[in-house]
């Protein structure tokens, strides 16, 4: 589990922290830490939980803000705000670095604020550095749940949560396989007379290798085109003997 405390500030809709506790699972965080919330208990809370009502009922109830970080010796805020003086302004990855690397030695918690107001600038005072997430300029509204489950997202991610590597089922073609499949290609280019039209004529196969590379061909891979390549030059040759049998 990913030590960051998440810290919600006088929260008017319950289905918010049952939201917000669903998103913490989701991303490994399980401290949560509700500070003069509306409603709680609550069924719609629980509901929107919707099998995170565990770290729902784990969650601590604080009366302040002080208390709610007093053992903290790193605190993010999390603003709307476009421009915050005297602050530090972190996007939510730089932040989520920031804060995965300050727990190895200390408590750290970000603050989100109520709905409608957000943090107020006592409760800024009391962070180190300020979050805001980038958004479209027409519409920057956010949810405080899907502001919470960005900020997760990127704690997962900078905690090294990632998607399980694919093992590759055969491995890809080794260099000097793609090369012998390049010159193949060009033989089969010249064949055919499929030539460089631009005005240098030396580009062709340049951008035909880096197409390949792209594509990360495997050995199989490798061994198809090589073969379709081969068909041609067969059905090429067949092709010039019939030819050359009718006209003697």
């Amino acid at each position: 589990m990913i030590p960051i405390r998440i810290v919600l500030v006088d929260t008017t809709h319950p289905g918010n922290i049952g939201a917000v506790a669903r998103a913490m699972k989701n991303m490994a965080l399980q401290d949560l830490v509700l500070v003069r919330p509306t409603a709680l208990p609550s069924a719609e809370a629980t509901a929107r939980a919707s099998g995170a009502d565990d770290l729902l009922m784990r969650a601590r109830v604080s009366d302040s803000v002080e208390a709610a970080i007093a053992d903290c010796g790193f605190v993010i805020g999390c603003t709307a705000r476009e421009r915050v003086q005297h602050w530090q302004v972190l996007e939510p990855r730089a932040a989520a670095a920031r804060m995965i690397v300050e727990s190895a030695t200390r408590s750290v918690a970000v603050l989100f604020g109520a709905e409608r107001i957000g943090l107020t600038n006592e409760e800024l005072a009391r962070c180190h550095c300020l979050l805001r997430i980038p958004a479209n300029p027409q519409y920057e509204s956010l949810n405080l749940a899907m502001a919470v489950q960005i900020v997760c997202y990127e704690l997962f991610v900078a905690s090294g949560g990632s998607l399980p590597r694919a093992e590759r089922a055969v491995p890809l073609a080794s260099a000097a396989e793609m090369q012998r499949l390049y010159a193949h290609l060009d033989e089969v280019m010249k064949e055919v007379d499929f030539t460089d039209r631009t005005q240098a004529g030396v580009h062709l196969m340049g951008r035909l290798q880096r197409l390949f590379n792209r594509a990360e061909l495997d050995e199989n891979e490798v061994n198809i085109l090589r073969g379709l390549l081969t068909a041609i030059q067969g059905k090429r040759r067949t092709a010039g003997s019939r030819s050359a049998g009718g006209g003697a």
